[in-house]
């Protein structure tokens, strides 16, 4: 019997449907968040009608019943505030741990990094806004919990997992969790932050955390509000709790010019840095490039670095580095007492080590802070 043409187009719409939810539910599982269980956030507090507070950053964003926060990753269902990005990493990678940058801390290993989508920021220049700005949804993603996520980096042989790209703070029970059973198997945390978290949440990370880079995006509250929608005040918070619990730290300032490189600034936030967190922790200056919704911008000048670097160095700060200017002299560790070359670096590799056992300038003696066994 001969189909008449309605009856041929019906058929054909229902197959092409059929192929299409096929073809939904085999190539892309990231949008099918109900496949994996949610995990429940770590810090917040129910208020009436099923409203919750979330208590992990300086939002403390108040969410009705199926909304989510501002990070939007974290929603509330019926009353409990669950992450929708618990070990959902949306990018893996191995790295160099200079590329964090980490520049005292382990030098020539490499570290396992991966992140998640979401940021509890809004920065305007951001360099890694596809997956930041992204919601979890829009990303695809490898399941892969605490325990597989360590396996993974035994097997690779990194003495580190990053936490990084992205703001880690968001994915915070997927990072305390891992960070857990990396220290059980011998293998060292690290993270790449904007120290946007509440001291409770930080308080208990720091115990399994070894080493830290902060962004210190400006040092003003006006940059930090028009430029990131976050506060001054509370970075700095953190900055002090992981110096104060013996984590290696350092520190990151971006260089937008015209913005947050005043003399005034740079003195104002050097001499903090000196006076609250003490003259070796690391400071790096980066090179800004036109990204996201800064795009006409012009790039950092380099005599705007090499003065930031100038500058950090007459106030009495220790190790002060250039990036994103590849084989630039500021590469290097100089010694702060004989001025050496203890550690000559090229990008991300390290080409010459002048340290004896004792980890101290082979030249004159004077001791290198940082981790280096």
């Amino acid at each position: 019997m001969r189909l008449n043409k309605r009856a041929s187009l019906i058929i054909l719409i229902a197959l092409l449907a059929l192929f299409a939810l096929v073809g939904l539910l085999f190539y892309s599982p990231s949008h099918f968040f109900s496949e994996e269980p949610l995990k429940e956030a770590y810090y917040y507090k129910k208020l009436k009608n099923k409203t919750v507070q979330c208590q992990l950053c300086p939002h403390r964003c108040i969410i009705p019943e199926g909304r989510r926060g501002f990070c939007g990753v974290r929603q509330n269902r019926e009353g409990i505030l669950y992450s929708l990005v618990y070990a959902k990493p949306c990018a893996r990678h191995i790295d160099p741990i200079e590329k964090k940058p980490l520049f005292h801390f382990l030098p020539s290993s490499f570290a396992y990094s991966i992140a998640t989508a979401g940021c509890n920021f809004r920065c305007l220049f951001c360099q890694n806004w596809q997956i930041s700005q992204a919601k979890p949804e829009e990303l695809d993603y490898l399941y892969l919990t605490p325990a597989q996520l360590v396996k993974k980096v035994k097997e690779s042989g990194c003495l580190t997992i990053a936490y990084t790209y992205t703001e880690p703070v968001i994915f915070y029970e997927y990072m305390l969790d891992t960070a857990k059973l990396a220290k059980e198997a011998g293998i060292r945390n690290i993270m790449h932050s904007n120290g946007y978290i509440n001291e409770e949440p930080l308080r208990e990370l720091v115990k399994y955390l070894d080493a830290a880079n902060i962004d210190l995006k400006g040092f003003s509250q006006e940059y930090y509000k028009n430029l990131t929608a976050g506060d001054l005040e509370p970075v700095l918070r953190t900055l002090k709790i992981l110096k104060e619990e013996g984590v290696w730290l350092e520190i990151t300032n971006l260089v937008l010019p015209g913005l947050n490189d005043s003399e005034e600034t740079l003195v104002k936030m050097c001499l903090w840095i000196k006076e609250n967190l003490g003259p070796d922790v690391p400071l790096h200056f980066s090179r800004f490039w036109p990204t996201y919704k800064m795009l006409s911008l012009f790039p950092t000048p380099l005599e705007t670095l090499e003065k930031a670097r100038k500058i950090a160095l007459d106030c009495g700060l220790h190790y002060v580095y250039i990036g994103n200017i590849p084989g630039h002299a500021s590469e290097n560790t100089y010694c702060p007492k004989c001025g050496r070359i203890v550690i000559r670096r090229k990008g991300y590799s390290i080409l010459e080590v002048n340290l004896n056992e004792e980890r101290r300038c082979k030249f004159c003696g004077e001791e290198i802070h940082g981790v280096w066994k």
